[in-house]
């Protein structure tokens, strides 16, 4: 049976399911950011979903990039780029972020892991992040 890793409600929150993956908007203000994570118990490696479950998790990945460019939108700071990573050296369960960058985000052009810390999402920017978040993946 799936279960969460722990590790992910602290850091975000959750946006709900699509047909293979528990989408989360991650806690950062500084990013667009949504994190995919296949309902597969035991899923850690790519190798660990079946064919069809790769390619729905690729769709995903890309109704997510649609999600992360009209979470940008919404909070009036288009996104220039998507990055799309699946490391989970710290958190082993499958997941994968789709983020939104721009060329004045904090960590620009390196990646986002390890360059400062998240900020919360200020007032009502949240709501706006999540509501815009919700329309593009259709929950």
């Amino acid at each position: 049976m799936f279960q969460l890793h722990p590790a992910f409600p602290p850091t975000s929150l959750a946006l709900g399911e699509l047909a293979l993956c528990h989408a989360r908007l991650q806690l950062d203000s500084r990013y667009a950011w949504i994190v995919l994570i296949p309902r597969i118990a035991g899923a850690v490696e790519l190798e660990d979903l079946t064919g069809a479950d790769r390619g729905a998790l690729m769709a995903e990945v890309v109704q997510a990039g649609v999600a992360v460019r009209a979470v940008g939108a919404a909070l009036g700071r288009p996104v220039a780029k998507l990055n799309v990573g699946q490391l989970g050296n710290i958190t082993p369960q499958l997941h994968v972020h789709v983020v939104g960058r721009r060329p004045d985000d904090a960590a620009w052009p390196g990646p986002v892991w390890g360059v400062g810390s998240a900020e919360a999402y200020p007032g009502e920017a949240l709501d706006l992040a999540v509501a815009a978040a919700r329309r593009a993946l259709s929950l």
